[in-house]
This record gives C-alpha cells, sequence and structure tokens, in this order.
C-alpha cells in the first residue's frame, strides 16, 4: 500500500520542479526573442538598401559586359576581346576612381566610348547609394537597432556578476558609482538617451553596457541579462512606480531566485508588490521618518547607521542633540508629512500641521493655509515650538520656511526636503538639523543590502542595541578609522577562504582579539573593528575580543585596507598565524623549516593554537 503522505510529497516535488522547469523555458523563450529580435531589426532595415545594391551591381554587370562585346585590337591590328575577368579588372579600378590604365593592350575609340558611359553610370549608382546610406545611418530605427545589437553581445560576454539597474537618474548614478568603486559590475536600462549617452563620459573603472529603452518590457530586461547566470540582484529605480511595479513582476515570474529592490512612494504599490514573491521595497519618506525617530531617541545610533550606509569614503555626520519633547509644527500633508507626522507622533510630540487644502490630519492639529503666507506662519507659533519639518515639494517653499523659522526660532531643530539635486548648495548652506534628499536615501539603501549582505543585517539590528552601545562602537570606529570610514569586507572563516584558521577553530579555543593581531608586530592589534560576527544565521554585533569563533563563521569588517591585507596573509600562510599566536617564527619554506636549529612547529601545531 503506498503512503499517502510520500505520494503527496512527491507530487509536490514533481510540481515544483515542473514550476521551475516551466519557469527556466519561459526565461530562455524571452531572452531568445530579445536576442532574435536584436539581430534580425537589423537586417529588415537593412532592406532598404536592396534598391541603391541592385542598381549599382547592374550598372556594373552591364558595364563588365560590355567591355567583353565590343572588340579591341591587338598590336598586329587583329581583333581581340576581353575575358570577363580583364574586364571585371577594368570597372573595377575604373568604378572606384583609383584608375590603373588600359589593358591587356590600349583601348579602341569604341572600347573607351563604352568605359566613359560606364564612368558616368557607376558615378549615378556610387551616388545613389552612398545617399541611401547615409540616410539610413540617421534613420532612428536604424540607430536603436544597431544600439540593441552592441548592447546585447557587450551583456552575453560577462562572466562576472553584475547588477541589473532599471532607471539611471540620480539614485540609479549614486548605486552605480558606489558598486563601481567596489569594483563591481552593473548593466543600466533607461528611456533617456542623455542618461545612457552620460555613462560613456563617465569616470568608472569598468565599462558599462547601457541601453536607452523601456525597462518595463521583458524583452529588454532579457537582453540587459535577467536570464544570465551572472546577474546578481534587479534594482527598479525608475521615477513611475507603475513602472517598478511592472519590473517587479517580471523578475519574480522569469528570475524568482534573484534578489529584487524597488523604489516606492506609495503604500499600495508596495503592497501590489509584495504579492510577487519578496521583492525589497524602499520607500525614501518612510525610512526618513524612521531615521528621524532614531534621531530622537538615540543620537549616537543615528550616527552610526548614517556613517556606514554612505560607504567608504563618508565623513563622520555630527551627532545631532533633537528635542525628545514638545510641539513640531509640519508644512506640507502630502506623502512625506503624512509619515513623519505619524512617527513624531508614536514618539509622543504634539504635532500641528500646515497645509493649504483641508486635509484630515490624523489626530494632529491642522492649520489651513498657504505655509508661504506671513499670517499663516504667525498661527504656527514657531516661537514656541521645538521641531520644524519643511516637507513641500518646493525646494524654494521650504528654503523661506528654514529662513522664517531660523528667525523665529533660533533653537529650533529643523527637518527639510531637498527636492532637486541643484538645489544642494543652498540647503547645505542654510545648515539643516536633518535634511531629506529621496534620492540619497534610496541609494544608501540599496547600497547597503546588496554590497554586503552583513552590513544591511547589522544596520537592521543595531537600533535595538541601545545608546550606549552605538557611543561605544562609534569611538571604536574613530579609533581606527578616523572621522573618514575606511574599508568594509566580509571573511569566511572556512577552509577554502581560511585554510590556515582551521585546526585551531576547531579546537574551540580561537577568539577574535587573538585574531585580530599584527603579522608584522604581534603585540599591535589591526586596524579593523568587527561589526558583525554570523553562525547559523544567528548574529552577533560588535562582538568583543573573548568572541570564540567557529569553522564557517562570517565576519563583518571595518578597517583599513592594509589590515584588511594582513589578516589575509593571517588566514592563508600557517606560519603567519603561527606568529600571531605564539610569537614564533616558523619559516614558510620547508627547506628552512629543515636546516633550521630545533625543532620548529609544523603547520598542523600552528593550526591548533599555542600549546
Amino acid at each position: 500500500m503506498v503512503n499517502p503522505v510520500l505520494a503527496l510529497v512527491k507530487r509536490l516535488s514533481g510540481r515544483d520542479r515542473g514550476d521551475r522547469r516551466r519557469v527556466r523555458r519561459a526565461t530562455f523563450r524571452v531572452a531568445a526573442a530579445s536576442a532574435a529580435q536584436a539581430s534580425a531589426t537589423v537586417f529588415l532595415i537593412m532592406r532598404r538598401m536592396r534598391a541603391p545594391l541592385i542598381v549599382l551591381i547592374v550598372i556594373f554587370a552591364v558595364s563588365v559586359l560590355g567591355l567583353t562585346v565590343i572588340p579591341g585590337q591587338d598590336e598586329n591590328g587583329e581583333p581581340l576581346r576581353m575575358s570577363f575577368f580583364d574586364a571585371f579588372y577594368v570597372m573595377s579600378y575604373t568604378a572606384t576612381t583609383i584608375g590603373f590604365g588600359e589593358i591587356p593592350v590600349p583601348f579602341t575609340y569604341n572600347q573607351r566610348m563604352w568605359v566613359t558611359v560606364s564612368i558616368y553610370l557607376t558615378v549615378i549608382g556610387w551616388a545613389y547609394a552612398i545617399g541611401s546610406l547615409l540616410a539610413l545611418l540617421q534613420d532612428r530605427a536604424f540607430r536603436s537597432a544597431l544600439s540593441l545589437q552592441h548592447f546585447s553581445r557587450k551583456v552575453a560576454r560577462l562572466r562576472e556578476p553584475f547588477l541589473l539597474i532599471a532607471g539611471h537618474g540620480r539614485t540609479g548614478e549614486l548605486v552605480g558609482r558606489s558598486f563601481d568603486k567596489l569594483g563591481r559590475r552593473f548593466v543600466v536600462l533607461d528611456l533617456d538617451q542623455e542618461r545612457i549617452d552620460r555613462l560613456e563620459l563617465g569616470s568608472y573603472v569598468s565599462d558599462v553596457p547601457g541601453l536607452a529603452a523601456d525597462a518595463r518590457d521583458p524583452g529588454h530586461l532579457a537582453v540587459a541579462g535577467l536570464g544570465h547566470a551572472c546577474c546578481e540582484a534587479v534594482v527598479a529605480l525608475t521615477n513611475d512606480e507603475e513602472a517598478n511595479l511592472t519590473i517587479v513582476m517580471a523578475a519574480a515570474l522569469l528570475r524568482p531566485d534573484l534578489p529584487v529592490i524597488a523604489r516606492v512612494s506609495s503604500r499600495t504599490i508596495a503592497e501590489r508588490m509584495q504579492a510577487f514573491g519578496t521583492p525589497s521595497t524602499v520607500n525614501a519618506f518612510d525610512r526618513f521618518g524612521d531615521h528621524l525617530r532614531l534621531a530622537l531617541r538615540a543620537p549616537a545610533a543615528y550616527q552610526l547607521k548614517s556613517w556606514l550606509e554612505s560607504g567608504p569614503g563618508a565623513e563622520l555626520p555630527e551627532r545631532g542633540a533633537p528635542p525628545s519633547s514638545g510641539r513640531w509644527v509640519v508644512f506640507g500633508y502630502g506623502r512625506l508629512g503624512r509619515e513623519l507626522t505619524s512617527d513624531l507622533r508614536a514618539e509622543g510630540m504634539d504635532v500641528t500641521v500646515v497645509e493649504v487644502q483641508p486635509t484630515d490630519a490624523d489626530g494632529a492639529d491642522l492649520l489651513v493655509g498657504d505655509a508661504s503666507d506671513p499670517w499663516v506662519l504667525a498661527q504656527s507659533d514657531l516661537d514656541r515650538a521645538v521641531g520644524v519639518v519643511a516637507g513641500t515639494d518646493n525646494d524654494t517653499t521650504n528654503l523661506s520656511l528654514v529662513a522664517a523659522a531660523r528667525r523665529s526660532n533660533p533653537s529650533l531643530f529643523v527637518a527639510a526636503r531637498q527636492n532637486r539635486p541643484a538645489s544642494a548648495p543652498l540647503f547645505a548652506a542654510m545648515d539643516i538639523d536633518a535634511l531629506l534628499v529621496p534620492t540619497e536615501v534610496v541609494a544608501h539603501e540599496v547600497y547597503a543590502q546588496l554590497s554586503t549582505p552583513l552590513l544591511w543585517r547589522f544596520l537592521r539590528e543595531m537600533p535595538g542595541q541601545g545608546e550606549a552601545w552605538a557611543e561605544e562602537v562609534v569611538d571604536r570606529l574613530t579609533a581606527v578609522c578616523g572621522t573618514r570610514l575606511q574599508t568594509l569586507w566580509k571573511v569566511r572563516l572556512t577552509a577554502q577562504h581560511a585554510p590556515a584558521l582551521q585546526g585551531w577553530l576547531a579546537s574551540g579555543e580561537a577568539t577574535l582579539g587573538a585574531l585580530l593581531r599584527n603579522p608584522e608586530d604581534r603585540e599591535a592589534p589591526l586596524h579593523a573593528v568587527v561589526l558583525l560576527a554570523m553562525r547559523d544565521r544567528e548574529a552577533t554585533l560588535a562582538p568583543g575580543e573573548d568572541h570564540v569563533l567557529r569553522p564557517g563563521d562570517e565576519l563583518l569588517f571595518a578597517g583599513r585596507a592594509a589590515a584588511r591585507r594582513a589578516l589575509s596573509t593571517t588566514l592563508l600562510v600557517p606560519g603567519v598565524l603561527e606568529y600571531v599566536l605564539t610569537g614564533r617564527r616558523v619559516p614558510a619554506s620547508w627547506v628552512w623549516r629543515a636546516l633550521a636549529p630545533g625543532r620548529p612547529a609544523s603547520p598542523d601545531a600552528a593550526g591548533r593554537g599555542p600549546a
């Protein structure tokens, strides 16, 4: 009798395999159709050159035939007819304006007359063909087809992991440059041809394939590498939320194994995206509200989070002192105003909302009026508030509100929204306490999620560690890196990535403090800080020197590039590890070990650590 449970499991597993096979077949079909389009379109457009080429070939053939039919005269006055090869040779250098002379003997007047007619005919034919070719080269469809074919070849030749970025506005550019600094490749799709052209002018380390096309088309996504084995993630960063939703749908249906990150500003769109797998959505307004709440509760934690999210090379931001109680005034009750009002009220703050149109302020006090009106500013009682948010979608209005608020109450905590990149110098000159630049918020979070997954895990869990813990981590980082963040890297303590450590790790006596010593001088510590240690999906944030290491652990480091190189040497060379643990110098070569006096410790002994 068949076990019904086993039968059900078999059916389910067979169904899953069938689903995966169908997904792969669908992906291959889309990719094949797109590749065929990239090549066939060129040949379809080349049909426009059919008539000029036929005219040119006919003129050339008639000219050659005439030279073979019209008799010439040899040196003895006897009739001489040209062979087809000689006629073809003569017309070749004549039609191309090279002109070698008359062969094999001087032409008769009949032959010269025929060659004269042929010259004028070929000039007309060449003019027609060249004019048609120039018109074809100016044709937008032809250039688009050539770009598509060239782009598809560049993507197909990629042999290293790459990121597929849909939308290369300000956010996409920031993400691309951050990954380029890490030596990571990426491919770009964008509707704007000017943005794609800027990729050629950008000072990127590696060549960046870019295509001006609609990313909502699954065929374009397939050509851009959605089905490529080296594609490691898809990032939808267009300004159109419906387009981002379409990209998420295509990626989830054609490559459900790929991580997908999408930019959203609407909760409705974010919920619709969640119906397709588990994409990561980034709402700049929601994230800014979370950051503001974190800044209110734990300024040091907010400082640490902002610093690490900005990536290597970022300066340590100043630690603010936002008010923990009092009344806030929020100008603008759009998407940002709603998020901040909800977050501030959740922190126990009183909120007054200033909006042009009457609206439901979700329990907050509502003042209806134009934010730029002096009477409205007077009614908002800024002199008795502790914080103000200039959150309209107009930079000029926001700058005016910040100036008026500072003039009314210099001690106000000011948060503002910057909408256009060109306004950045003006907002920087205003010395704003908390500035929202939506493009930078999204770019920083995408970087944190994809650059190093361990960093994203650290950033998600570190707000719950407390303010004192965050202050200690900031002090440790500044002691190692100074005020500019250095390198972030990950280490896996496996036999492949850390072969010298395996025996020591198995002993159960391997500690983090013993590992982080300088292989040049073991009395000096490495200029590196372990931000997170991962073991079987369990994370330990900022572990201490007594943290015991095990085989297979993953460590996230922050520190100087020299410390990274030194640690790599310790992980790979048993003799270096022996010196780091015991202080004994072990020759690297077996010849020197044999000649050395005494009995030096073997690599296995070094792997077990000090006695």
